[in-house]
């Protein structure tokens, strides 16, 4: 189901806990899979909590409670944008609102090209640093006016990769 590469890294979050409490390693392990696969398929899920030796259920609570893992497929960059109040205050309802027209997108959608997923992120810890765009959860971009979108968009789109 996971490569070797991926059950590599997940063996080497197990090993940061005592040998009867490898499901601590749940929230890394769901990290790494996604990270390969794009997004939590029930399937990977199902062998993740296999893998850590935990129901499938207690796997999918914390994949279902936690914003950063994705439960459906996304565009190639995830972007995500804090609309909780400090950062609203401070703009970043109309940085999703000029991210939505500049992607001809709204909330949980992707551009048709597949490379643009937008999603309404809950606080990021960067109140002073708003408006805080999350790349494909590994990025954080701060401060982000109509201009910085748009660079930050286009950036994106010249980068053959993937790599955010």
């Amino acid at each position: 189901m996971l490569n070797a590469d991926s059950l590599k890294k997940i063996d080497r979050e197990i090993a940061k806990y005592p040998a009867d409490q490898k499901q601590s390693a749940v929230m890394a392990a769901l990290v790494i899979a996604q990270d390969e696969k794009g997004w939590l398929a029930p399937e990977t899920m199902d062998f993740v909590a296999s893998y850590l030796g935990m129901p499938p259920v207690a796997v999918y609570e914390v994949a279902t409670f936690y914003n950063m893992y994705n439960m459906q497929p996304t565009g190639q960059f995830k972007l995500t944008i804090c609309t909780c109040l400090p950062c609203g205050l401070q703009g970043s309802l109309e940085a999703a609102d000029h991210l939505k027209s500049r992607l001809g997108i709204d909330f949980n959608e992707t551009t048709a090209d597949g490379r643009f997923t937008l999603k309404e992120g809950e606080c990021m810890g960067a109140c002073a640093m708003a408006p805080v765009v999350l790349v494909n959860n590994k990025r954080m971009c701060d401060q982000m006016s109509a201009d910085k979108l748009d660079a930050l968009v286009e950036e994106l789109r010249k980068s053959p990769s993937g790599k955010a």
